[in-house]
């Protein structure tokens, strides 16, 4: 999140896209109330009414996977009427920027674009330069090659009537939508989009986000009170795991992992250290040396940094994207790998074709699964259409401790970190997380020192102790408050920074003091200042606030928020170059004629001395933003899976970069598979329910596995209300109790009637109760180019009455 859940009540349109929050994110939905009841406006668009729906000023239905297609209209809608933040948008974003002759779109792709890799040339989007380096601009925005141009011409073929025909959505409901929204173009108004995975699980899941950051950035809703692009995490602690890598393509405070071809330090560090000729750009990204060495510190704090950075793992340059999970899950079927490590994960239930994924388990030759309660992964091998005798895999389950009875932190969705005091003890010998990585570490080592082995130091050279604390028996044990203080990071020397004087050991007081000559650690530059000599900043409970801060509610002192306890990201783009709010009546930052006041501002200096994107190479919001992997705008594909043939935007049906195993077949216009399917959560069990499925009461609330059918396509299926039918896909089958309801309503896309089924995902054959299987049976292994996620909210199935013999 750019802002924070309880900033949404400054907004005056709140745009709910991708996301059930008064269901899934019910403490943020009580802030966009808030709001609600101050004047504002709340739309929904999803493919489901919902109780978001039944609580939002206008609910407005469009086809699962369409969502560029509206954005794109809006962009379209956006320009045609002028609706821009005219100021904001020249002098803060890219719109004026001219675009180098290189840069092309034909037909659905992008210039640039290799048939045999199926991936772009980014540098034929690159912008032109002056003599001195410097992006040329057009503030009158009138060059042909000027992004404003540019981006008038791409989405002008994103009609009204164009976006009706694609996404279901009535050209009366696109005209309420644009219109309500687009108001907030303006110095006095701000507008938030809520999202949450109904955007980022698609084939163009990023794209589906840049496309409402760009509307943001044109709007002049990025960096104030009430504005923003704000990410709803599923668990309060999504954002954290994010921050610290959870992801194979980047490292802690999304540094990048290194590619192969990048043999030393300063070659990695050169690869992705922007630099800018423009004195006016902050371009903090330059301090990328600083944070690297800073990292590679706390990892191995008895080597250089160089000779840590050797021990780091290497990403293959060419297909990088082999690492993610659906390309991981098909080698692991195809035989190539031994053994697998499953901590805290149900994939048996929640990777896509879950089948396959149960079948490749079995081709291991052992597999332990760290987890709360027995699951469909960790007894995958007696689960349906599993022969135990046939099975080689040796199986172990290693039971851990529950997030009440471990102390630590969470970074929830609006980046807070927040600690958590341990509660009740363990059972037994059950340990932390922590405690067993740890242990497993050390075995490691000790096995390297009696057997040998090749390339030991990656292992032996870890500091891990570095995250630990003594016991009384003087051996090193985990401790989550230690590792707090690492992820801060310490000086390893004595030194001067910034003509100031540090004690080797000493905290370091904020990322502007981390260096990268190895005097540093921090295992997460983001989180610098987190805990420093003065304690532990996420355990503050302090509500104090001066009168600024109070008038939006910024609570500055209630825990610690990265970076710097920076609350509202980008907040110098809320005032004017002379550091005037454009809002006074909800001021995030103000210039007081000797310094900032309000919120920790982005970045110190005067105003009008520094553009406000600091974290762009040139300073400015991007609203043609080179470096995505399908394109440097957002454009209009279907899901792989799809009800059509084509569409009205290109000739091009789907995204030609989406990571996909080419040898699976897929449904498109398949005669078999006619109806689109989507999957989605409930209030009453978590994730898998591999947790939940245990507990009487919320079984009693939600029993079994159930599928969301609209009245019409009950009858024309000859379907009752409580009925068990069967959904199935290319790739395989489940039942489901049939829920005849008026929240789903078949959509006309191009003419012909098309249906749409929901269903939840919580649900696998693990359970006290038989509540049916899980809903990733028939989700398709295809993801977004960019982070692979997969594509679980749009594929196409068939839905019939159960039968004898069906699963």
């Amino acid at each position: 999140m750019t802002n924070h859940w309880n900033d949404l009540q400054n907004s005056d349109c709140i745009l709910i896209m991708g996301s059930n929050a008064a269901e899934n994110h019910p403490i943020s939905f009580k802030w966009a109330v808030k709001a609600q009841q101050r004047g504002g406006k709340i739309i929904h668009v999803d493919p489901r009414f919902t109780r978001t729906s039944a609580r939002s000023d206008a609910y407005i239905a469009l086809r699962s996977g369409t969502d560029i297609a509206v954005l794109g209209g809006m962009i379209n809608y956006i320009i045609n009427n002028k609706k821009y933040f005219l100021e904001y948008m020249v002098n803060y974003t890219n719109a004026a920027f001219i675009v180098g002759k290189d840069y092309g779109f034909n037909d659905g792709l992008f210039s640039g674009f290799n048939h045999t890799t199926n991936s772009y040339d980014q540098s034929k989007w690159a912008f032109e330069l002056d003599e001195n380096g410097v992006p040329k601009q057009d503030k009158s925005l009138k060059n042909p090659r000027c992004v404003f141009q540019i981006l008038k011409d791409h989405y002008s073929r994103y009609t009204p009537e164009k976006v009706s025909s694609i996404s279901g959505v009535s050209t009366k409901d696109l005209e309420l939508l644009y219109k309500t929204y687009t108001a907030t173009g303006v110095k006095d108004k701000a507008g938030t989009i809520m999202y949450a995975m109904g955007w980022t699980q698609h084939s163009v899941g990023v794209q589906n986000i840049r496309a409402m950051a760009m509307i943001q950035l044109m709007l002049g809703n990025i960096g104030i009170a009430g504005g923003g692009v704000n990410a709803l995490r599923g668990e309060c602690n999504v954002q954290g795991s994010t921050d610290y890598a959870l992801l194979y393509h980047i490292l802690p405070g999304y540094l990048k992992t290194p590619l192969a071809g990048q043999d030393t330090l300063e070659q990695y560090n050169n690869t992705y250290t922007p630099a800018s000729k423009d004195p006016e750009s902050a371009n903090w990204w330059q301090n990328y040396p600083k944070y690297s060495a800073s990292l590679i510190k706390a990892m191995y704090s008895e080597d250089t940094p160089e000779e840590g950075y050797q021990y780091l793992p290497r990403l293959d340059s060419h297909k990088a994207s082999v690492y993610s999970w659906i390309p991981l899950i098909d080698r692991m079927y195809e035989g190539g790998f031994s053994g697998g490590l499953v901590w805290g994960m149900n994939p048996a239930c929640s990777s896509s074709d879950s089948f396959k994924t149960r079948k490749a388990l079995s081709k291991l030759d052992w597999m332990v699964n760290v987890n709360l309660f027995r699951c469909e992964t960790s007894d995958f091998w007696k689960g349906p259409d599993m022969d135990p005798k046939k099975v080689k895999t040796e199986t172990f389950f290693i039971p851990c401790a529950s997030a009440i009875e471990k102390e630590g932190s969470v970074s929830n969705s609006g980046r807070w970190m927040q600690w958590r005091y341990k509660g009740p003890d363990t059972f037994g010998d059950v340990k932390t997380d922590g405690h067993y990585f740890h242990e497993i570490w050390e075995e490691l080592v000790h096995l390297y020192e009696a057997e040998g082995g090749a390339y030991p130091e990656p292992i032996t050279h870890l500091s891990f102790n570095n995250m630990c604390e003594k016991n009384e028996e003087g051996k090193y044990e985990f401790s989550a408050q230690q590792t707090a203080k690492l992820a801060n990071g310490w000086f390893t020397k004595d030194t001067v920074v910034n003509g100031k004087s540090f004690k080797k050991g000493q905290q370091v007081p904020s990322f502007a003091f981390l260096q990268a000559d190895g005097s540093t650690t921090s295992g997460n530059w983001l989180y610098c200042n987190s805990v420093t000599d003065e304690g532990n900043k996420a355990e503050r409970h302090d509500a104090s606030q001066t009168k600024e801060q109070a008038k939006i509610g910024l609570f500055p002192n209630w825990t610690w928020c990265w970076p710097v306890n920076r609350r509202i990201l980008y907040n110098r783009a809320s005032v004017d170059s002379n550091g005037n709010p454009w809002n006074p009546e909800k001021p995030v930052i103000a210039w007081n004629g000797t310094k900032w006041i309000g919120d920790v501002p982005d970045g110190g200096w005067k105003p009008g001395t520094k553009h406000p994107f600091i974290m762009q190479k040139n300073g400015f919001g991007q609203l043609f933003g080179p470096g995505r992997a399908d394109g440097p705008l957002p454009e209009y594909y279907e899901p792989l899976e799809c009800p059509v043939a084509d569409h009205p935007f290109s000739k091009r049906l789907h995204s030609p970069t989406a990571v996909q195993i080419l040898s699976e077949k897929k449904a498109v216009c398949n005669p078999r598979y006619p109806f689109v399917g989507t999957t989605y959560r409930v209030t009453e069990h978590w994730q898998t329910g591999s947790m939940t499925r245990w507990q009487s009461w919320l079984v009693e609330a939600e029993p079994q596995m159930f599928v969301e059918i609209s009245p019409e396509l009950a009858k024309l299926r000859g379907i009752e209300n409580g009925d068990k039918v069967t959904i199935e896909s290319i790739r395989g089958s489940l039942w489901a109790i049939a829920m005849v309801t008026e929240r789903i309503s078949p959509y006309l896309i191009q003419g012909q009637q098309i249906h749409m089924v929901g269903m939840p995902w919580h649900f696998g054959w693990v359970t006290p109760i038989n509540g049916g299987d899980s809903a990733n049976i028939v989700t398709p292994n295809v993801g977004d180019p960019n982070t692979g996620i997969p594509e679980y909210k749009a594929f196409m199935v068939n839905l019939r009455k159960w039968k004898e013999g069906d699963r």
